[in-house]
């Protein structure tokens, strides 16, 4: 293991001639992310690797796309070997992505289990989830891609089944559950930090998806390009149960009537990612002020 220096965006010193983009994106506070959050998110897009790295790495992943939609013509239609993919994945996490990518990566899992059981719990039907939670990027080898995946869609059909079942439309509660939001307890520094560990989140998913593709059946790559579609879905859950309009302003992956080439699925997942991050630290301020107590007249 290295130490590994992170930028201190604070301590850059502003210079109205030549002002700092990624200073400028860490003060300003319009998104709602925690600091070490936002820290890590902007370390690794302004790393070495996003920049000269990511242009040649995209054009070349998204004509493996094409190409591999070509040969799954020609392959059986249930070709799978979803366990060897997650062993490759979490091979390649451990060996060359950053540590803040693989953070952010984990995070993802434990945030999105969030999220789905804060809608769960508050939802105006009983609705059961199923929580992925790993602790380290070994853990990601049970097929949990997939899974994630899987989980999403099953809880959008249960979630409408019941709802359409009882005759009801999702509405705020009397007092919103916020008992399930929580910071997952991930650490950066347990994350590698080897010298190979410089690949950037968005390079590696640009990697990783071609893969993904190649080792996975054609059904079961479209629904996870289209998850992402899902991002408002979501948003307009957790919108209604907080009465809440202004949180859609998290969705950015469109509407999800509409599905997106599965060519920009690197790019969109980013997003996806992102957009997670966003819905649970609100969630979070949210709980905080809820637990404050009242004002003293």
């Amino acid at each position: 293991m290295r130490k590994r220096k992170t930028p201190d965006f604070l301590a850059q010193a502003h210079d109205p001639a030549d002002p700092n983009p990624w200073l400028a994106l860490y003060l300003d506070r319009s998104t709602p992310l925690p600091d070490e959050v936002k820290k890590s998110w902007l370390t690794d897009s302004s790393s070495n690797s996003r920049q000269y790295l990511l242009p040649l790495l995209r054009p070349i992943a998204r004509g493996f796309i094409i190409l591999i939609q070509v040969l799954k013509i020609f392959l059986p239609r249930k070709w799978s070997h979803s366990r060897l993919l997650h062993r490759v994945l979490a091979w390649g996490l451990t060996r060359f992505v950053s540590p803040e990518a693989n953070w952010l990566i984990l995070r993802h899992f434990h945030l999105g289990a969030q999220i789905l059981a804060f809608i769960a719990a508050n939802s105006p039907v009983p609705i059961t989830t199923t929580p992925l939670e790993p602790r380290n990027i070994d853990d990601l080898k049970d097929d949990l891609f997939v899974k994630h995946d899987l989980n999403l869609f099953n809880f959008v059909i249960r979630l409408n089944q019941a709802l359409r079942d009882a005759g009801v439309e999702m509405h705020p509660p009397a007092r919103v559950d916020f008992s399930m939001i929580r910071d997952p307890g991930l650490r950066l520094e347990d994350m590698p930090h080897t010298r190979l560990n410089f690949l950037d989140l968005q390079s590696a998913i640009e990697l990783f998806t071609p893969l993904y593709q190649l080792m996975l059946t054609d059904n079961d790559f479209w629904r996870a390009a289209n998850s992402l579609q899902l991002d408002e879905t979501i948003g307009i859950y957790a919108a209604r149960l907080m009465g809440a309009p202004e949180h859609l302003i998290l969705v950015n992956n469109k509407h999800p009537l509409v599905p997106m080439s599965t060519l920009r699925a690197g790019y969109r997942l980013v997003l996806h990612g992102l957009s997670t991050e966003m819905l649970h630290s609100l969630l979070m301020d949210r709980k905080a002020a809820q637990e404050q107590p009242p004002a003293e007249i």
